[in-house]
């Protein structure tokens, strides 16, 4: 995970463009809709710009999805946390990213049934048939790789990716040439994604102009509820964090002060790890033993992006929202699950290098459209700042609890 940084050289990705060609996109498109037909010159060529875009982010994601995921278990299989520390820490970031992503599943329909219509939709009514459970059972292991891959099937891909990376841990150095040839082939996956996205305010624009110009201004609407939807959501999540810090004694008016700081450098620069020696000392002054917090939370920060999960599982609901695709019990379940294992594995690198490896398998996997899924990445830079924020909270929250907790057990080695 952390072994996956972005290379030092690749150009950086700057937000509000994208987002302002975002808002541009859809204006000219609502000032086009009922002037301009469907199929005219300009709209077309606005849906070429887009489409082609949009087609070569898609060509990426295979071999990228499937690198990040071999090489982000196969380092956390092997990590050298070890002990009852180390059970705790795995235990607890995985129950609450899958209760992340749980909380989502269950707050982002009823919130999103409150906003504007679905009347905006851009495909027919449609329902994702469940298959009978033989037919899904097969499905997750087909005889062709390939040919799962190429028709869209991501969720045998990813399944592949992850045994595939326990036999390779297993087999200990004899498959460190297989897991340097991934790792290499991740960066290079993730530098081909960094050029194509010095393109992205042209290609969101195409996308943008081409959704106001179709369903008018139904789409911003949509967009803007969307995004109160997510704020909501990750606040929820954050205040949920709370009682987790206080169940390991730690007071309410002492964890708000010691949080103040890291939380304000956390909503000013967006990122956890800048707050991250502001947690460290908050941890100090809170009396968390220092054997275990600075374990803890250097984890936290690298794999344990609470607010991802929720955000992964509200954009693919309001994308089936957006092509009017209803879901099953099955679907969701499947959204969640994907969605909590890769917020894991692609830990620790930009937000918006990964957000199209994170958020197009789960819509993929149950048959949603993603050709509008870069609108949601111009608009990530709004609710980020609350991502953040809850991030930080969470981390500071289960270092607290877990910390605590191994302080009352007999003292093991962490290493």
């Amino acid at each position: 995970m952390t072994d996956l940084p972005a290379p030092t050289a690749a150009p950086k990705l700057r937000l509000w463009p994208i987002l302002a060609a975002l808002v541009l996109g859809l204006l000219l498109g609502v000032l086009a809709h009922g002037r301009v037909a469907d199929g005219s010159p300009v709209v077309e060529a606005a849906r070429l710009v887009g489409s082609l875009w949009l087609n070569a982010l898609r060509l990426t994601l295979v071999p990228l999805v499937f690198s990040l995921v071999v090489t982000g278990v196969a380092a956390a299989v092997s990590s050298h946390v070890g002990g009852r520390l180390g059970r705790r820490i795995a235990l607890s970031f995985v129950a609450l990213l899958l209760l992340s992503a749980v909380l989502a599943a269950l707050l982002g329909p009823l919130l999103l049934d409150l906003g504007p219509s679905p009347d905006l939709a851009l495909a027919p009514t449609a329902r994702v048939e469940v298959p009978a459970a033989t037919a899904w059972i097969l499905g997750l292991v087909p005889p062709n790789l390939v040919n799962a891959a190429a028709e869209g099937a991501i969720v045998p891909v990813v399944l592949f990716a992850l045994v595939f990376a326990l036999a390779a841990v297993k087999l200990g150095h004899e498959a460190a040439p297989v897991l340097g040839f991934f790792k290499a082939l991740a960066a290079v996956m993730i530098r081909l994604v960094q050029w194509v996205l010095v393109l992205a305010p042209l290609g969101i624009f195409g996308l943008a102009f081409v959704l106001g110009a179709t369903t008018g201004l139904g789409a911003g609407a949509f967009i803007g509820w969307y995004v109160v939807v997510q704020i909501a959501v990750t606040l929820t999540l954050a205040a949920l964090m709370i009682p987790l810090a206080l169940r390991s004694g730690v007071r309410l008016s002492a964890f708000a002060r010691e949080a103040a700081q890291p939380l304000a450098i956390a909503a000013s620069t967006q990122s956890s790890l800048a707050a991250l020696p502001a947690m460290v000392t908050a941890a100090a002054r809170l009396g968390l033993p220092e054997r275990s917090a600075g374990v803890v939370l250097p984890l936290a920060v690298a794999l344990f992006r609470i607010a991802a999960p929720a955000s992964i599982v509200i954009v693919t609901l309001a994308l089936a929202r957006l092509a009017q695709v209803e879901l099953g019990l099955l679907q969701v379940a499947v959204i969640i699950g994907l969605a909590t294992l890769n917020t894991l594995v692609i830990a620790g690198l930009p937000n918006q290098i990964t957000f199209f490896a994170a958020y197009a398998p789960p819509a993929l996997a149950v048959g949603v459209p993603i050709e509008l899924l870069p609108i949601f990445l111009a608009i990530d830079a709004i609710p980020d700042m609350f991502y953040t924020v809850t991030n930080v909270t969470a981390d500071l929250a289960v270092t607290s609890f877990v910390s605590r907790d191994a302080a009352e057990g007999p003292e093991e080695a962490t290493s």
